[in-house]
């Protein structure tokens, strides 16, 4: 559902979280390796993010991304940062109009998985999930 780019920005993140809690700061090249993702595509997605002021980086030796330990970053403000509010508001067909008045086939069915997907987002925080990572309960990567 998410964009490629979303995707690798969530996972990258998740990642930033987990070590954050440990109090590490992890590069580039370690956030690509541990969520799979291309470096020049990561690179990309977390300066993005640090712009936004969605994670914190520090230069230097000691250096890399981080998370704030307090942090109240939600799942929803990462997706409208990297993809916008299409996902929860645009047409499951990628119509440009598409409404009650004037539906496409999967309008009413998209409608509830956007309601749903939307909800979640909003109310799950990275911490919650990075929080699962750090117990072993759910995988970046297999």
């Amino acid at each position: 559902m998410f964009s490629k780019a979303c995707e690798y920005g969530i996972r990258a993140v998740l990642f930033i979280a987990q070590q954050s809690q440990q109090n590490l700061r992890p590069n580039i090249t370690e956030i690509a390796k541990a969520v799979d993702s291309p470096e020049p595509f990561t690179a990309k997605v977390c300066q993005q993010l640090a712009r936004e002021n969605m994670i914190r980086s520090r230069k230097g030796p000691n250096g890399g991304f981080y998370l704030e330990k307090d942090s109240t970053l939600k799942l929803a403000e990462i997706v409208a940062v990297i993809d916008g509010d299409a996902i929860f508001n645009g047409c499951g067909l990628g119509l440009r109009e598409c409404s009650s008045e004037k539906p496409c086939p999967v309008h009413d069915q998209f409608q509830e998985v956007r309601i749903g997907l939307k909800k979640m987002c909003e109310n799950t925080t990275i911490l919650q999930l990075a929080d699962k990572l750090q117990k072993g309960e759910t995988f970046l990567k297999l």
